[in-house]
């Protein structure tokens, strides 16, 4: 079977004219040049070159072998090349998933950043809601991703980076005067985020499987795509919606809405996810370190809560 180092002999024979010539470009012996090219003649029972006078000259077989031959050498030279930049993280594509609300989670510059950083570097951020990003990185359309727990954590390796607590939200101050009960959720109208995924939604999921544990059962009045959309509902009085610390924490949130904790504490944890014994290439795995390292230190400075049970960074 013709080989790529026969190849290489052959092309810097043919392009030098000499196999002496040909061995100091290949950094090889003039007899092992000889002998690759001869072998590939050997092989296919085929002159590749007329050997007289000083120079080596094309036969009609290797006239029609030189532009496929180059054509191999240079696919495999390129995927040298891009292997190495990979390994350099000089290029390549990153792929992650984050969070549809990245930007309440300290991830708003995360792409800027790592173009200054790797600017030879591809991204594919994609923001889709957890249950969606966890599928993805399972089924190897995503390389890792960041989520909201729980997700279904099949083939999955599952990190737990943060948690933050989720606020009851309203603008009549009655309603958060103390914390929120599971009891007190129906006396007004509830206004929920995320209507695609609906109760898959983890965080809904959480406050479900609440009301079920309490014999209760949540039905929103209004349900949106976008947390914007559902605050700027509950702004103007139409209703009472969740959030996390995250959110309230910013910009966006309205000056006329107040938050209270429910009476027993809900939190949103942040992991994340990759897939399970599947290594992730340099780009990648450069960017999921800088992602987690952003939350790590806005954890630190106390903006959030490490999880339960977890100490070490």
């Amino acid at each position: 079977m013709t080989t790529i180092t026969q190849l290489r002999a052959f092309l810097a024979a043919s392009t030098t004219g000499s196999f002496s010539a040909a061995a100091r470009e290949l950094r090889l012996t003039q007899p092992t040049v000889s002998e690759l090219v001869r072998k590939l003649e050997l092989e296919h029972s085929l002159d590749l070159f007329v050997r007289t006078g000083r120079r080596l000259i094309l036969t009609a077989a290797g006239d029609e072998l030189f532009p496929w031959a180059r054509r191999v050498v240079e696919g495999a030279d390129g995927a040298d090349d891009a292997l190495r930049s990979l390994r350099g993280l000089e290029g390549g594509v990153a792929s992650f998933g984050v969070l549809r609300n990245a930007p309440f989670y300290f991830l708003s510059d995360l792409a800027e950043r790592f173009h200054q950083e790797h600017p030879g570097v591809r991204m594919r951020l994609v923001g889709q809601n957890s249950v969606e990003v966890a599928e993805a990185v399972r089924s190897g359309t995503l390389e890792a991703g960041l989520v909201v727990l729980p997700v279904p954590d099949d083939d999955l390796d599952v990190r737990p980076l943060m948690r933050d607590e989720v606020l009851w939200a309203s603008a009549d101050p009655a309603r958060t005067a103390a914390p929120m009960t599971m009891e007190a959720i129906p006396e007004a109208p509830l206004i929920l985020y995320d209507a695609y995924y609906g109760w898959s939604d983890p965080t809904r999921r959480q406050l479900a499987d609440r009301a079920q544990a309490a014999g209760m059962r949540l039905e929103p009045l209004i349900e949106v795509e976008n947390i914007e959309s559902a605050l700027g509902l509950v702004s103007r009085g139409v209703g009472d919606t969740i959030v996390s610390r995250a959110v309230r924490r910013h910009a966006i949130f309205p000056t006329e809405v107040t938050t209270a904790p429910f009476a027993e504490p809900l939190y949103d944890v942040i992991a994340l996810v990759t897939r399970r014994n599947a290594a992730l290439s340099p780009v990648t795995a450069e960017l999921a370190r800088m992602a987690r390292t952003m939350i790590l230190r806005k954890r630190d400075e106390g903006l959030a809560e490490p999880p339960i049970g977890l100490t070490t960074r």
